[in-house]
């Protein structure tokens, strides 16, 4: 990358030269004051822009010079070039725990501190302490024991592998590491800001867990060597025979353990700069200690040290209990037994009953530490894995053994083996030993070159680490008896550590420095648990953590510092090295699996901000990497490693429902877009399939003058039919421009994303500003969704108060609406009475939803009640579907048909065909039309002078009034008695009469819906110069079923002979208000008790004269129902009965 910088001078503008450097000055200042707010790491400012974060403070005095005149009004986003270099220069990584007590200061008034530049190098910054934390208990206690069982070739493999996948993953975290600064918190925060916060949170608490479990291991490691090696005689239980043994030394370590962590986590508490002035020293013992291993290996090959075994057979015996490997031994010229004799015979006299197997054969002692130079690595080549319970025996030896089935005596001092072991289990049991190579990465502070220290000084750690545990496997192999390799504890050579009799110039050497090196491992990592706990609780992802992000004055995680230490007692009590091992190593292992996904996905992106430093990076090596360290999680132990994925899995699932949302320009967000990208570019390939066929739904909204929905209950229905999981795009129109309405905008935005989130309904929204409604819902109809993946169906509500707008503007949207949905293909759902459906919290205990199926409109009307029962609120309501036979139909046949094409399409219904008959047109059709026409034209003249309006009602009416007194003089008032919707809630006032009044004193603009007290005075009122036109729910009913009335048969019959005003009725509209009639009327008497009719929508009229008239026509279709849902289909099969 170049780094080449051109800095040019302007020249100054006379006297406001020294003012422009001045307020340069105190701009770079407030760019260096990075705000307690922005220092969380919660992707906020510090991790959106480049470094630099300036204050408000003196925002006008800032830019007072004449020479940036022209970008003034743009400082305050785009600061100068001078004062972001001069805020790179300066930036400073504080310490995770430094900030809270520099701020304490800062709020105390004091004078702030000059924070010093850090000044480690790649040695001691990251080389020394990834060699302290990478070389630890495991190399001491278990590692000649690994190298005895597996044996050299199998052992080499093991250390290889593990090697292998700690270097690949080194070489991902240095790729990532090099990727921008990298804050206290280490792997977490890496993988965190790679992978986003789920899989940060899940496997940064993975990885808080490993190392809390690996403070377990170095308490249980030190507390082994103490009373093994050190001072067995503080041994708090003893065992009474050899059996009991293993539970007695199980429970000192359950004891002596606890002490020791309350200790450690005391003096952590104290002040963690003890545990760092010691870190020296105890890196001097684990290098001495790898000293003297290697140079008692040298001294081994011509002056091997003498450790000598003793034999019985072939089976290896324990130097406790016994001094001489003999069965008799020599005194003066009389022949007495040995100590040997008296364990395996009943007595010490020769004549005593002894053991078979002592009896027949011999003892034999050898040397345990043959030397590189004796040729024994031929022997030690292949493993000897052994179950529990059973002698370690040395291979090649003479033994004379018993009959099968003939039970060892365990009070014998043989050396058993104390655990079944397997190639599986040596892994996880070794794989600790390699771990600790995010030492370096966690010190990112404290280095003068974190980018060019963390890859070189790690790599290099584990180069070196995985050289020294290499030729370890070769050299124990080379030099130790394989008997002594497979004696865990050193029993077979006086009780001493194995790996120490190799050493020179003494055990001791290794017993102490291992001693001190496991103290200080457990006291590190009970220093570095709590902050990793403690930058995850600050970033505010895992909520129930957040109380752990407290601690005291000095930023020392004390709440974290108790939980770690109350975790670290569970592997306390667990209390064997061996059990607890392999729990850390899944911890760690998945741990880095995630550091090399990160890598891999940042690297197959390719997204402009990935530009690490370190070039030596693949994304294959990362892959290799993340699939070693899987295997490696189920060569360990299968049944950890899916706990462990559980819990990660659990802590994933918990922080993506309950978490908090941060945005932190991760890898998988820009994967998921890259998904997305891919995905749409396959849809745009054709049209699905009818069998992929689902509802993507656009919603249309509307929003009050607050910017709150005003029918909520449209998402709950949204919410209801998701069932069948498409796409969901809630919609809406605000009137007016961009530039005046964009606040407006987005409050509505936010309003409709809270409505959705509380109707858990998914999906997107979209506002949309436009001069007027009509083109609004056009632009949302024609642009919603993106390539393939756009909307099918679009949902909106029926404009309930359509009939009192004065503009009239509403009905002719909603018309509109339906022609381009038409136009374009789309599905449409209307809902009428939206008001009465269910909300998700709603239950039906019982009822049905009715389907109408009178014309085939692609199968919607089916697919429909299908996605609604599979929710909770209409699970329990049947289905029932009714379709219409002519004269000329087969009402049984068709009534099979449709039964057996509802079991072709598996879907549950009763099926009911309704005849309708040949009938003539009933009067009050005739007076619907006449009434729907009057009103036409009235309509028509709304845009007319109010002169002109007048003369046009007056002519309209007057025409009506004379008709009717010609045909019926003895009624000069007649009521029209046709059941319409009112204009307003019909739900609440269902006998609110509408009445088309003129009145020659009344204003000159008549109203649709005028007040509900002008129908009773109406009634009483007998001027032959007003005339009514009035229709109820009740008279409607009552003019089809009315027996004897005011008017006589004569009268009727003279009423259906009104010829001059219905023969000039449209007979269009009068067939279509027929239709819409009779199907209200039969659909009243099957499904009035419905919980949801679902019918048909007819279509508008090709010719748009006639628009006012198909309100009125649904208006018909739809009275006295209370939950009606128009459909309204494609044109396309959105069903069938293929698999």
């Amino acid at each position: 990358m170049s780094r080449r910088f051109t800095v040019t001078s302007l020249p100054a503008a006379g006297p406001a030269r020294t003012p422009d450097r001045q307020s340069h000055r105190h701009s770079a200042a407030d760019i260096r004051h990075l705000s307690a707010e922005d220092a969380k790491g919660d992707g906020n400012p510090k991790e959106s822009s480049p470094f630099i974060n300036s204050t408000d403070t003196e925002k006008g005095k800032e830019y007072d010079g004449k020479n940036m005149a022209l970008f003034e009004e743009e400082m305050d986003t785009s600061p100068m070039v001078s004062s972001l270099l001069s805020g790179l220069a300066n930036y400073t990584n504080l310490p995770q725990g430094s900030r809270e007590h520099e701020e304490a200061e800062n709020n105390e008034g004091g004078r702030k501190k000059p924070v010093q530049a850090p000044r480690m190098g790649t040695f001691m910054g990251v080389y020394l302490p990834c060699l302290q934390n990478i070389f630890g208990v495991i190399l001491f206690l278990r590692l000649t024991w690994v190298v005895g069982i597996a044996g050299i070739m199998e052992a080499f493999c093991m250390v290889f592998i593990c090697c292998s996948c700690t270097m690949l993953t080194a070489i991902s975290m240095s790729a990532i590491a090099t990727n921008g600064v990298v804050p206290a918190g280490g792997s977490y925060y890496m993988i965190s800001r790679s992978l986003g916060p789920e899989f940060g949170g899940a496997v940064g608490l993975c990885f808080y867990l490993g190392t809390t479990f690996a403070g377990a291991m170095y308490i249980l490691g030190t507390i082994e060597i103490l009373l093994a090696y050190l001072f067995p005689a503080m041994a708090i239980f003893k065992a009474e025979d050899a059996s009991g043994e293993a539970a007695a030394m199980l429970n000192n370590m359950r004891v002596y353990g606890t002490c020791v962590l309350t200790c450690m986590a005391t003096v952590v508490f104290v002040g963690v700069k003890y545990v760092n002035k010691f870190a020296l020293v105890f890196l001097g013992c684990v290098i001495l200690s790898i000293l003297a291993i290697y140079a008692g290996v040298i001294k081994s090959a011509f002056d091997p040290p003498n450790f000598p075994i003793c034999l019985l057979g072939n089976r290896t015996l324990s130097r406790h209990g016994f001094d001489v490997c003999a069965k008799l031994a020599w005194e003066g010229n009389e022949t007495v037994t040995t100590q040997l004799w008296g364990l395996f015979c009943s007595s010490r006299f020769l004549n005593a009953t002894c053991d078979e197997y002592f009896t027949r054969n011999n003892v034999t002692e050898i040397q345990g530490i043959p030397g590189a130079a004796s040729g024994l690595i031929k022997e030690n080549l292949w493993s000897s894995y052994l179950t529990k319970g059973v002698i370690v025996e040395r291979r090649g030896m003479p033994s004379v053994g018993l009959a099968d089935g003939t039970p060892i005596d365990m009070d014998h001092p043989y050396v058993f083996s104390d655990m079944t072991s397997y190639f599986t289990l040596l892994v996880g049991i070794y794989f600790p030993s390699v771990t600790g190579i995010m030492a370096g990465s966690n010190r990112s502070g404290d280095l003068r070159d974190a980018q060019k220290s963390i890859p070189t000084g790690t790599i290099l750690a584990i180069a070196t680490t995985s050289a020294v545990y290499i030729s370890s496997v070769v050299l124990f192999g080379a030099c130790i008896e394989g008997v002594v390799l497979r004696d865990k504890f050193g029993e077979a050579v006086n009780g001493n550590l194995v790996v120490g009799t190799l050493a020179w110039p003494s055990p001791w050497v290794i017993v102490i420095g291992s001693f001190f090196s496991t103290c200080g491992a457990g006291l590190q990592s009970l220093t570095g648990a709590p902050r990793l706990l403690q930058a995850i609780s600050r970033d505010g992802i895992v909520p129930f953590l957040q109380v752990f992000g407290h601690g005291k004055a000095n930023g020392e995680p004390t709440w974290a510092l108790l939980l770690t230490a109350c975790i670290c007692e569970i592997g306390i009590l667990i209390a064997s090295l061996d059990e607890v091992a392999p729990i850390l190593s899944m911890f760690f292992l998945m741990c880095y699996m995630f550091v090399n996904l990160a890598c891999a996905v940042q690297t197959l992106l390719r997204t402009p901000n990935w530009r690490p430093r370190f070039r030596y990076y693949h994304w294959t090596l990362s892959f290799l990497g993340m699939s070693l360290c899987l295997a490696l999680m189920f060569i360990c132990s299968w049944y950890y490693a899916l706990v462990a994925m559980l819990i990660a899995g659990l802590i994933y699932k918990y922080i993506e429902y309950r978490g908090a949302e941060k945005e932190w320009g991760d890898g998988i967000r820009g994967l998921s877009l890259s998904a997305a990208r891919y995905a749409l570019l396959r849809l745009e390939e054709g049209p699905p399939h009818t069998k992929n066929w689902r509802p993507q739904l656009l919603v249309l909204v509307r929003v009050d003058q607050d910017q709150n929905v005003v029918h909520p209950q449209l998402l709950s229905l949204t919410s209801q039919l998701k069932a069948g999981k498409g796409l969901t795009i809630v919609g809406s129109v605000l009137e007016g421009t961009f530039l005046d309405n964009h606040p407006q905008a987005q409050r509505a935005e936010e309003s409709i994303r809270r409505l959705m989130e509380a109707e858990k309904v998914k999906g997107f929204c979209q506002v949309v500003i436009s001069s007027n409604l009509r083109d609004g819902m056009s632009h949302l109809i024609q642009s919603g969704g993106l390539g393939g993946l756009q909307h099918n169906t679009v949902l909106v509500g029926w404009p309930r108060n359509w009939r009192q707008k004065e503009d009239h503007q509403t009905w002719r949207n909603f018309i509109e609406l339906v022609r381009e949905t038409t136009a374009g293909h789309l599905a449409l759902l209307v809902t009428k009475n939206v008001s009465m459906f269910p909300g998700n919290a709603e239950r039906f205990s019982e009822g049905s939803i009715d389907v109408w199926w009178i014309v085939h409109d692609g199968g919607m009307l089916m697919l429909l009640p299908f996605l609604l029962r599979h929710h909770k609120v209409w699970r329990k309501c049947k289905m029932r579907i009714f379709t219409v036979a002519q004269m000329d139909d087969n009402s049984i046949q068709m009534k099979k048909d449709l039964t057996t094409f509802l079991y072709h399409l598996r879907i549950t219904a009763e099926v009911e065909v309704v005849e309708m008959h040949e009938s003539d047109i009933s009067a009050y059709t005739y007076e619907k039309t006449l009434v729907m026409e009057q009103r036409s034209q009235i309509l028509k003249q709304m845009h007319l002078t109010k002169n002109e309006r007048e003369r046009e009602i007056q002519s309209i009416t007057d025409e009506s009034r004379g008709s009717i007194r010609r045909k019926n003089p003895a009624n000069t008032r007649l009521r029209l008695n046709v059941p319409e919707e009112t204009a307003g809630d019909s739900e609440e006032k269902p006998e609110e009469e509408v009445q088309l009044i003129h009145d020659q004193s009344a204003p000159s603009c008549p109203s649709s819906s005028p007040s509900p007290g002008e129908g009773p005075e109406g009634e009483g009122e007998t001027d032959p110069e007003k005339v009514h036109l009035t229709w109820t729910k009740d008279k409607s009913v009552a003019e089809k079923n009315k027996g004897p009335s005011p008017v006589s048969s004569e009268g009727i019959k003279d009423f259906f002979s009104m010829k001059p005003e219905w023969e000039n009725l449209n007979q269009s509209n009068v067939r279509r208000m027929h239709t819409a009639v009779r199907l209200n009327e039969v659909i009243v008497k099957k499904s009035r008790d419905a919980k949801l009719v679902l019918l048909n929508m007819p279509g508008p009229p090709r010719n748009r004269n006639g628009d006012e008239n198909y309100m009125e026509f649904l208006e018909v279709l739809t009275e006295h129902l209370d939950r009606v849902m128009l459909v309204r289909g494609g044109g396309r099969e959105v069903i069938t009965i293929y698999s």
